[in-house]
């Protein structure tokens, strides 16, 4: 009996016995990223943004931090993730923390001279429990691996990459840069007309970022803007039209291959322009969130509210110089500005319902049918109650608001087959289809 009255630790909980909700010290039961470390060290980051992460990864390493990003994606990062991880946790948690232990156990790394990294917003959903079930994981197959977490929600201090105003700002030009190639590319691959020329472009843009990163140039975003326009506009582009269908949904499954299923892979080899809103609408998302609970929440000091308002401005601005340079080159459709995503929201949902993407995911729905793009995947985890809520339980008062919209809610979790998906899918294109050629036939007897 006195040895189950015993006190004893649990990862990533309080010891039982302990108050409810007393913080527990981490720092002898599992690795920290100390500084010297960042010369011994690689640093695996999950697949998550494809055109971000690349160039993320080499801001990095002129601080001197050797970062890699994972590409595997077979099933078994799913199972390694499924023997860590409940499968009712978060579906991108387990899709992490799959890829980072299948990842260790390739034999193409030192274990001992490995960390692995997670960015978190540090929202009220599942999300937030990432840090301890990273580390539970690791604990059990690689408790040497330290976990460093880059948040500034306050989840941990002291064990992640030091976050300097400098860093931040070419960060901040990073995701500009990321969002400016990734429009441009998805522009531009379905009217290729000589294969692997899109991707050439794509590599041109990334190699001109580099090179701006390594020559301090990289606040002229309006230079480097304009050189990405000509180089996309340089590649032959057939004049047909196609279907465009917009992603929304989740932030990870939304960007992250493995996340979706390879969801832009198919798209495009259903012969679609896929409309992907840019990763800065999250950033701004989650900045005027901090403003708003100021406003309608009484949460956050006056300080911080005003401190939140001039990254805004200064952040919303580059959008709108950005946009404009979209436009006065007339070639491509620019990003969604970001104060028309919040008027699009004002007229679905409130600003106040911010868990998970909240009411960015309905703006962004809304904002695509006023663009022209009315068929959506809304790409969400299974049992993702926030994305439940705000994405798919909008749907009805978004087609009563937009009469074409043609929006399809796709679950993504361990068990759901991508056959099953991608049928799903099917079915949104064939309607998509008998609309485009609807309108067409519609034009056609107009201009005669």
């Amino acid at each position: 009996m006195a040895e189950n009255q015993e006190e004893k630790k649990i990862p990533g909980g309080c010891a039982v016995g302990c108050g409810a909700g007393e913080p527990v010290d981490f720092t002898d039961e599992y690795p920290t990223f100390r500084p010297e470390m960042k010369e011994t060290h690689t640093i695996l980051i999950p697949d998550m943004l494809p055109y971000h992460f690349e160039i993320i990864k080499y801001i990095l390493a002129q601080e001197g931090y050797k970062i890699e990003v994972l590409h595997n994606d077979s099933r078994a990062v799913i199972d390694e993730g499924l023997k860590h991880v409940h499968n009712d946790t978060c579906f991108p948690a387990l899709c992490v923390i799959g890829q980072y232990i299948d990842a260790l156990k390739s034999g193409k790394y030192d274990v001992d001279r490995t960390a692995v990294l997670i960015s978190q917003t540090g929202g009220g959903c599942r999300a937030s429990n990432y840090l301890p079930l990273i580390r539970k994981a690791l604990k059990a197959e690689f408790p040497q691996v330290p976990v460093l977490s880059v948040n500034f929600s306050g989840l941990e201090k002291g064990n992640g990459i030091p976050m300097t105003l400098p860093l931040l700002l070419k960060i901040a030009y990073g995701i500009f840069y990321g969002d400016n190639i990734m429009t441009l590319y998805n522009q531009t691959l379905p009217y290729e007309t000589r294969a692997g020329s899109a991707e050439e472009a794509r590599q041109a843009c990334l190699d001109m970022v580099y090179r701006a990163y390594d020559q301090k140039k990289y606040k002229k975003y309006k230079d480097l803007t304009r050189r990405m326009l000509a180089i996309f506009k340089a590649v032959p582009r057939s004049g047909e039209e196609k279907v465009k269908v917009g992603v929304v949904g989740e932030i990870y499954v939304k960007y992250s291959p493995l996340g979706n299923s390879h969801l832009e892979d198919f798209l495009h080899a259903e012969g679609c322009e896929t409309v992907i809103p840019g990763l800065m609408d999250f950033v701004l998302y989650c900045v005027v969130n901090t403003i708003n609970d100021r406003k309608l929440y009484k949460r956050n000091s006056a300080l911080q509210a005003l401190v939140y308002r001039i990254v805004y401005r200064f952040l919303y601005g580059i959008q709108k110089q950005i946009i404009r340079l979209f436009q006065e080159d007339g070639t491509f459709e620019p990003l969604h500005d970001f104060e028309h995503l919040r008027r699009c929201a004002d007229k679905v949902i409130n600003q106040g319902v911010k868990m998970g993407e909240g009411w960015l995911i309905p703006a962004e729905m809304a904002a695509l049918a006023e663009t022209g793009t009315d068929n959506i995947v809304c790409a969400q985890p299974f049992g993702c109650l926030p994305n439940h809520i705000a994405g798919k339980g909008v749907v009805r008062t978004l087609k009563n608001m937009y009469r074409d919209e043609n929006i399809v809610p796709v679950d993504y979790d361990p068990s759901a087959t991508r056959v099953n998906q991608e049928n799903r899918i099917k079915l949104m294109l064939a309607t998509a289809r008998e609309n485009l050629q609807k309108k067409q036939r519609e034009k056609a007897r107009k201009e005669d």
